[in-house]
C-alpha cells in the first residue's frame, strides 16, 4: 500500500515510521511541516488529491503534560481540532478508504470506572486540566465514525495510555510525566542534589506504554480484517484501548526512576501541586482478543529510554563544545 504517515517527526510517528521501514512491504509518504502545514485546510486537500494514498495513519497531534496544557488551552484544541479534520476530510475527498487515526487515554472521564472500558466514552465529566485536548481528539474518533456510516469509509480510531520512548520530550515543565521526571532525576544525579521534589501528592496511578509497542499495534490495528475489527467494535463506539493493562502509582514511579538515573537520595512531594486525574487505567481486553499484547517491561523500557536520553545529552555537549 501507499500509506500516508502524518506526524512522521514525532514521538509516536517516528516509532511507526521505524516499523513500516523494517516491513519493507509498503511505500509510505511522509512530509515535514515546511512541506504541509497540517492546519491549513486547502494544502492538506492538495496534498491528498496529489498523493492519493491507499490508507492513512494519522500521528500528528499537538501535546504536552499538565502545564502546557493549563497555559495553553486554546492552542491545544484548535490545533487539534484543525488537524483532524483538514486530514480525515481530505482524505475521504481523495478517495482514501482506510485510515487509522491515534488518539488518547485522556478522551475518557475523570471518574470513569476502572479499568476504563471503551464504553466509558462520553459518560461523565473529563479531566478540567486537559479538557480541551481530551475533547479534539473525542471529536477525531466521531468523525471517523460518522464518515464511516455516511461514505462507507473504514476509518478506525486506537487510544494509547500515557506513552514514553525515543523521541519524547524531555522538557521540564511542557513533559509528560515520565520524561519530565527522567530529566529531573537525571540532572539532580549529575548535579548531586539531595532531594527532588514530585509535583502532587505521588498517590495518582498511571499506566504507561512504549513507543515502540504502541506503533506494533498501531500497525496490527491498521491490518485486521474489516470483519475482524468490527466484530469487537460497533458502529457508534468505533475506538480501541492501547495499553498494558497494569498502572503503577506516581511515587512508585518516581522510585523506579531514581534506580535507573543513579540518584540515591531523597524524594520529596508537594501536595500543593496538582495531581490531576486519580487514577487512569485501560481496559485493553478487546486489543488482546485481535491478537496483540506489549512486549515491552516498564523497567526494561524505562532504561532504554534513558540511555537514548542520556546519549542526546551527551551528544548536544559535544556540539556545544564543538
Amino acid at each position: 500500500m501507499r500509506i500516508y504517515l502524518a506526524g512522521h517527526t514525532g514521538m509516536v510517528g517516528s516509532a511507526i515510521l521505524r516499523q513500516l521501514i523494517a516491513e519493507g512491504a509498503h511505500d509510505v509518504i511522509t512530509a515535514i511541516r515546511s512541506q504541509l502545514d497540517l492546519t491549513d485546510q486547502a494544502a492538506v486537500r492538495t496534498f491528498m488529491r496529489h498523493e492519493r494514498p491507499d490508507a492513512v495513519i494519522l500521528a500528528a497531534a499537538k501535546v504536552g503534560g499538565i502545564i502546557a496544557n493549563k497555559t495553553y488551552p486554546a492552542t491545544f484544541i484548535a490545533e487539534n481540532l484543525m488537524i483532524a479534520t483538514n486530514v480525515i476530510v481530505a482524505a475521504q475527498a481523495a478517495g482514501v478508504e482506510k485510515l487509522l487515526q491515534l488518539g488518547s487515554s485522556c478522551i475518557y472521564p475523570r471518574d470513569a470506572p476502572q479499568p476504563i472500558t471503551e464504553d466509558a466514552l462520553l459518560t461523565g465529566a473529563l479531566e478540567p486540566t486537559n479538557e480541551p485536548y481530551a475533547i479534539a481528539k473525542i471529536a477525531a474518533i466521531k468523525l471517523c465514525e460518522s464518515y464511516n456510516r455516511q461514505y462507507g469509509t473504514d476509518y478506525r480510531s486506537i487510544m494509547p495510555t500515557n506513552l514514553y520512548g525515543p523521541g519524547d520530550n524531555f522538557h521540564p515543565e511542557n513533559a509528560h510525566v515520565l520524561p519530565a521526571l527522567l530529566a529531573r532525576f537525571h540532572a539532580a544525579a549529575q548535579q548531586g542534589n539531595d532531594h527532588v521534589t514530585i509535583w502532587g501528592t505521588g498517590t495518582p496511578r498511571r499506566e504507561f506504554l512504549h513507543v515502540d509497542d504502541m506503533a506494533a499495534a498501531a500497525l496490527h490495528v491498521m491490518n485486521l480484517r474489516r470483519s475482524d475489527y468490527l466484530r469487537h467494535t460497533r458502529p457508534m463506539q468505533s475506538h480501541l484501548n492501547v495499553g498494558r493493562g497494569k498502572d503503577i502509582a506516581i511515587g512508585e514511579l518516581a522510585g523506579l526512576i531514581a534506580e535507573v538515573t543513579g540518584f540515591g537520595r531523597e524524594i520529596r512531594f508537594d501536595p500543593s501541586k496538582p495531581d490531576g486525574t486519580p487514577r487512569k487505567l485501560l481496559d485493553v481486553s478487546k486489543m488482546h482478543a485481535l491478537g496483540w499484547e506489549p512486549k515491552i517491561d516498564l523497567r526494561a523500557g524505562i532504561t532504554a529510554t534513558y540511555d537514548w536520553y542520556i546519549g542526546r545529552c551527551d551528544l548536544g555537549s559535544t556540539l556545544r563544545a564543538s
